[in-house]
């Protein structure tokens, strides 16, 4: 009889498949390296395996355990078919981004979720991460598995994704094309893949409001911005995350990482979600500069039936602004300012002194910045002629806070807002913000909305 022991001996080995039709007109050969062929359907699958196992060994989980972790869903599943086929109970913290089939699909194993906001900063004791480990710590025998530092995630994908891969291509791959969450695929899969042969390109595929390319490339770590593409990108940094083995990172809007997930399933017949779209979409903007002696090989994280109700519901993506149309908004303005290279918002906190907003003001180049309070929210509004003149009247006043002199703060609109609503607002004030998913994310002035029109 031909048959496997369990469940767990079908994670890992996933097939290498090319890509025929997306890739018109392009030279490299292009392949999908279908993690979404592993048993719990994502790349997770492989560290769900791996910290168990790891967490076993180390004496941390013993008999009868519970494993908690925080998680976009996929990671979840992965911990908790190991779970399931080893007997341990699995309790996941989720944020209410995630897709209800995910969860469902968590409850389906026997786990219990528990779901809280996504508007919490990591340093906010509700933060998905937070909770997850304040619960390890007041739940006897468990462990916390911590996907995002836990050294086994990033090993196993250097002990076989990477193997995989090289022996697959024959050792003929160019580019390999990850996104990024925890780091571990990327980082894993890149140090054996460089370790091979150094020339071999490692690109990120980031989602824009996550953080990842601005640090890549300035090592200043800054505040993330919210989207809609679930599982990876992040508003802190990972220790997960090994930078000296990715080459690049490109940024990708919401829009086109759906745009790119419909298009490979409909074109190619592989099903898959969102963060496969976004590197997908890198993988074709990469090829355009690329020879036939090119091999690029990209990971499709998971599959699209865990997003039937959100990436493949025009329903969910005409309400969010996601399908192609006429119709512009907000949005798409604070978008049009990212893709020209201009980062996250700038502001200043409400106990900040004015010399130091002048610096930030003079540093930046900015006329008008926004004043924030302790938890991000809008208080009022600095103009730089109205401090100079301030200042022209009280010098000492240097080294007062700004809440002493701050004007009124500047209008909020939601990011929906259409392009007429917009213009009005700037007719009456030089600024207005912008506000998504209920967080302030981005300033637009009037030379904004111009440059965009």
């Amino acid at each position: 009889m031909e048959y496997k022991d369990t469940i767990l001996d079908l994670i890992g080995n996933t097939p290498l498949i090319k890509i025929n039709k997306i890739n018109k007109g392009l030279r490299p050969q292009i392949f999908a390296k279908l993690e979404s062929a592993n048993p719990g359907g994502s790349v997770k699958d492989r560290i769900g395996y791996s910290m168990i196992v790891d967490a076993e060994k180390k004496g941390t989980l013993k008999p009868g355990g519970t494993i908690i972790e925080a998680t976009s869903g996929n990671t979840g599943i992965g911990l908790a078919i190991t779970a399931a086929v080893k007997g341990y109970r699995c309790l996941f913290v989720c944020t209410d981004k995630v897709s209800s089939e995910k969860i469902n699909y968590l409850k389906a194993f026997g786990a219990d979720v528990i779901v809280v906001p996504n508007t919490y900063e990591p340093d906010h004791p509700e933060y998905y991460v937070n909770v997850a480990r304040r619960i390890h710590e007041e739940t006897p025998n468990s462990v916390f598995a911590y996907q995002y530092g836990n050294p086994s995630n990033p090993e196993m994908h250097y002990r076989t994704t990477g193997p995989e891969i090289w022996r697959q291509t024959k050792g003929k791959i160019t580019h390999f094309v990850s996104s990024i969450g925890t780091g571990g695929t990327i980082s894993g899969t890149g140090r054996f893949l460089k370790e091979k042969n150094p020339n071999i390109q490692v690109i990120g595929a980031d989602p824009i409001g996550s953080i990842f390319k601005h640090y890549k490339e300035t090592g200043e770590i800054i505040k993330g911005t919210p989207y809609l593409v679930e599982g990876i990108g992040q508003d802190c940094l990972p220790a997960n995350v090994h930078f000296q083995y990715i080459d690049k990172i490109i940024n990708i809007s919401d829009k086109d990482s759906f745009a790119a997930a419909r298009r490979l399933t409909k074109e190619e017949g592989i099903f898959c979600g969102g963060s496969t779209g976004t590197i997908v979409h890198v993988v074709l903007e990469i090829a355009k500069n690329l020879t036939e002696n090119d091999v690029i090989v990209f990971i499709v994280c998971d599959t699209g039936e865990r997003y039937l109700s959100k990436v493949y519901n025009e329903a969910w993506l005409q309400m969010n602004r996601m399908l192609d149309t006429e119709v512009k908004v907000l949005g798409d303005i604070s978008y049009n300012k990212k893709r020209k290279g201009f980062g996250g918002m700038v502001y200043v906190h409400d106990n900040a002194t004015i010399r130091q907003a002048l610096k930030i003001m003079s540093s930046k180049g900015f006329t008008y910045l926004p004043v924030l309070n302790g938890s991000l929210k809008p208080v009022g509004s600095l103009r730089e002629g109205h401090v100079l003149s301030r200042m022209l009247d009280d010098p000492k006043m240097l080294d007062a806070p700004v809440k002493e002199i701050m004007e009124e703060s500047f209008r909020v609109l939601d990011a929906k807002s259409s392009i007429a609503e917009v213009r009005n607002a700037l007719k009456e004030a030089p600024a207005v913000l912008v506000s998504n998913f209920g967080r302030i994310t981005d300033i637009i002035t009037r030379y904004d909305l111009i440059d965009f029109e």
